[in-house]
């Protein structure tokens, strides 16, 4: 059985397809000449499974998602206090490359705008650091992030530096101020090569899912941050990832999330996934048009929303697994969501069935949601095309709707008469 994730992503990717709205970044000239139909997404669990569909393999340079990843260095490196002392941590309201500072302090406000970037990047390494060695720690970092080499498109970086007047004059203000020591022109040229990383929207993914995951890579298993370097970073994407739209975002998509003006979007839910988009038209805030509207189809159907009264979280789905000569048994429980469904159906793609029936046992199942029910079902109706029998034991009528996206329906067998070591379930 193949798991149906990867085809919810795609039918994700064909709602917002038909979106032509916005603009490619088109003052940088090598963004300019991006395909403005490239569309991708990918997903990835924190147990380590990575979903994708559309453009999942472009390449595309990191831009501004390179922003929290830095962040999240500088704070496991020197710490909260020494960080706080260069930016701060509030939303600024403003545009990413607005020339301003804090009144009091002349910090940055945020490092998820370019001048608390810039000021960020000047720590890795040791402000002592050479340029060209602190780049190669950053390029490091964000590959064992990724559980694979990356490298820089050297031909963005020198296009981006040709325009780099706006961030050069943030970086004198802030060599004014003491807030960086390097050259000005040393630190916009470190800044721009951090964001001009190549990456793939899998890659996205799967770095975010590492934040997400409390700083272990959950491909590779390394354990590269601290959990309280992951929740500080995810706190200050919360409220200022998405720029001066952040507040809508937060009310409309609800989780951590972070743009890049080469078209690529990454949103993050403690404990559970990191998730990836890449389509390069731009609304005007320099957030992906298609990217934003796949967020909040996903938000809504997955119930990701961090202020979702929802119940997410409990034990394992899976309780036990149970075989006699012609069933095998999944005992499910606790609250049937995505996560929990994306788990029961890895499993049951990955099970060696040598049963002729398999039956899904829901009596210790709490409740569920709506994504939870319908990937349910259909990973039910995969596995029947693979040749099985199937069936629930549902006495709470948990899948109250119980027809499947070819119209037939789950059939339901007794749960009263139903032994597991003894006769076989009675199926209707």
């Amino acid at each position: 059985m193949k798991t149906p994730i990867p085809f919810y992503l795609e039918e994700i990717l064909k709602r917002v397809r038909d979106n032509t709205d916005g603009e490619v970044a088109d003052y940088i000239p090598e963004l300019a000449e991006a395909d403005p139909e490239k569309l991708g997404a990918a997903m990835c669990t924190t147990t380590g499974n990575v979903y994708s569909a559309g453009d999942d393999d472009v390449e595309f340079t990191i831009q501004s998602i390179s922003k929290p990843f830095t962040y999240a260095l500088a704070l496991q490196e020197l710490g909260l206090d020494r960080v706080r002392e260069i930016v701060g941590m509030e939303p600024s309201g403003e545009a990413f490359n607005e020339l301003s500072l804090n009144q009091e302090d002349h910090r940055p406000v945020n490092p998820m705008i370019n001048a608390g970037a810039i000021a960020v990047t000047q720590l890795i390494n040791g402000v002592d650091s050479e340029p060209e060695d602190r780049v190669e720690c950053l390029r490091k970092f964000f590959s064992r992030l990724a559980g694979r080499e990356l490298h820089i498109d050297n031909d963005t970086c020198a296009s981006e530096l040709d325009l780099s007047d706006r961030n050069l004059s943030l970086a004198h203000m802030l060599r004014n101020y003491d807030i960086i020591e390097d050259e000005a022109h040393d630190a916009v040229a470190t800044y721009t090569q951090q964001c001009s990383i190549v990456v793939t929207v899998r890659d996205l993914a799967v770095m975010s899912a590492t934040l997400s995951n409390g700083g272990r890579q959950p491909v590779t298993g390394e354990k590269i941050l601290d959990a309280d370097v992951c929740r500080l970073t995810l706190a200050v994407m919360s409220s200022a990832g998405m720029y001066d739209g952040a507040g809508r975002w937060m009310a409309e998509v609800g989780i951590p999330a972070k743009s890049g003006v080469s078209g690529g979007l990454i949103g993050l839910l403690p404990g559970q996934m990191g998730v990836a988009t890449f389509s390069p038209r731009l609304n005007k805030e320099g957030n992906s048009v298609r990217g934003v509207d796949a967020f909040r189809m996903l938000s809504k159907d997955m119930g990701l929303h961090l202020m979702s009264t929802e119940e997410r979280y409990g034990v394992a789905p899976i309780r036990n697994v149970e075989q006699d000569d012609n069933l095998t048994v999944f005992f499910l429980q606790g609250q049937l969501n995505f996560n929990a469904a994306e788990t029961i159906l890895h499993e049951l793609a990955d099970f060696d069935f040598d049963t002729s029936t398999v039956v899904l046992e829901l009596s210790h199942v709490a409740g569920t949601h709506r994504i939870g029910r319908r990937m349910l079902k259909e990973g039910l109706r995969r596995i029947r095309e693979s040749g099985f029998e199937i069936a629930v034991i549902d006495p709470n009528e948990i899948l109250s709707n119980r027809t499947m996206s070819d119209g037939t329906e789950v059939p339901v067998g007794d749960h009263e008469d139903y032994q597991i070591n003894g006769e076989t379930i009675d199926i209707h």
